[in-house]
């Protein structure tokens, strides 16, 4: 019995750094991108892959929030600017946080979901890739924390991409998006 637990845990780790270092190599392609539409676009199919990783390890929080990550990044190009949309998502992610809620590890997760919540909505350019990186910063303390290698690495990387992206972007003085931008209320 406890050989098949063991053959489990293992499988599991393996699956779960495997698919994380897919996630991650999707985002680092996306951040290092000047297109807010394509870097939407590789996230849509990275945080499937991250969603799958926190399910196999566990971690129902992150997976949670990850899941309400994929629709909010499909949502936030076609609602930049919406305060409503923001909130409604906002909302959600405190439920499901709530619903699935393990201990005081789950607020990186939480504050992650925020920041990027935020950033996606209502930033772009600069100024959302920042809040993108404080999201990748908690992802990266909580991929840390629950032993997560091939997540640790994909977020520590996401973030560095991102600042060196930020700098790309300021040095060719586009601090704003590279296309145009929808307003909705």
């Amino acid at each position: 019995m406890v050989d098949e637990r063991m053959e489990e845990l293992t499988w599991r780790i393996i699956a779960g750094q495997t698919v994380s270092l897919i996630a991650f190599a999707l985002c680092v392609i996306g951040f290092a991108s000047k297109s807010d539409g394509r870097l939407f676009r590789l996230l849509i199919s990275a945080n499937v892959a991250f969603a799958t990783h926190f399910i196999l390890f566990e971690s129902w929080t992150a997976a949670a929030l990850t899941a309400i990550i994929v629709v909010r990044v499909s949502l936030a190009n076609r609602f930049k600017g919406s305060w409503r949309m923001m909130s409604a998502l906002l909302l959600v992610s405190v439920i499901a946080a709530a619903l699935t809620w393990q201990r005081p590890l789950d607020a990186l997760p939480l504050t992650a979901a925020v920041l990027g919540t935020v950033g996606m909505f209502m930033l772009h350019g600069i100024a959302m890739r920042f809040f993108l990186a404080g999201a990748a910063l908690a992802w990266t303390l909580n991929n840390l924390a629950i032993g997560s290698i091939g997540g640790t690495l994909a977020e520590a990387l996401i973030l560095a991409t991102n600042l060196v992206t930020i700098v790309r972007m300021s040095l060719d003085g586009s601090s704003t998006a590279t296309e145009p931008q929808r307003k909705v209320s």
